[in-house]
């Protein structure tokens, strides 16, 4: 598989999902020049998270973790302070293989993409589980039932419904960043119910505390 060299943007607690998009406030120097960089090129930023410490060295290279999310610049506005206001649609996960040198404010790697292993077997019960919790999920929190249809509907890849909940639904970045770096379809789908099950059993305890 081919690799490719592509800017990244690091950031403490955010996760770029595949088939996701992702709104973004760049108003630091080196970042705006990412961004600018970028449109003249191919339009790709990876986001990747920071790994706990990084304020210690974040005038440096702190270190960040090793699959981050590539997305396209798909919406982009330069405001007239210079700062940019834009939108990343996910595009692959990308392990990254090495640091690549260059000149710039921000850094730049060597990457390659992730692609989806597909299940072995039939993953429609795990599907039909996650359906379930999101109807619970959007019950507590007094949302319309039919708000997540468009994740399920009939022409979804379970890889992208598993990513599309994982982007809007789970809360906690340590299991984000855990849901992004398993490429096993059905591996993922589980590992999401297991998450979802935990959410809900919190949002019930808060809600039955007085």
């Amino acid at each position: 598989m081919p690799l490719l060299a592509v800017p990244i943007f690091p950031l403490p607690d955010v996760t770029l999902f595949p088939r996701t998009l992702l709104p973004l406030h760049i108003f630091e120097a080196r970042y705006r020049a990412m961004v600018s960089d970028a449109l003249a090129r191919d339009r790709r930023i990876c986001m990747v998270r920071l790994r706990p410490g990084y304020e210690a060295g974040y005038a440096g290279k702190p270190d960040v973790f090793g699959v981050g999310g590539l997305g396209e610049i798909v919406s982009c506005e330069r405001l007239v302070t210079g700062r940019y206001d834009l939108v990343l649609r996910g595009a692959a996960r990308v392990r990254i293989m090495r640091e690549h040198p260059s000149d710039t404010l921000y850094r730049m790697i060597v990457g390659e993409r992730i692609e989806d292993v597909a299940p072995v077997t039939d993953v429609s019960p795990l599907i039909d589980r996650l359906r379930a919790s999101c109807r619970t999920l959007l019950d507590i929190l007094g949302r319309p039932a039919d708000f997540l249809d468009a994740v399920f509907a009939d022409a979804q890849a379970p890889g992208a419904i598993a990513d599309r909940i994982a982007s809007g639904v789970i809360p906690g970045p340590d299991v984000r960043q855990e849901l992004l770096e398993i490429a096993e379809v059905d591996l993922r789908l589980n590992r999401l119910a297991i998450a979802l099950d935990a959410l809900l059993d919190q949002l019930r305890r808060g809600k039955s505390s007085p």
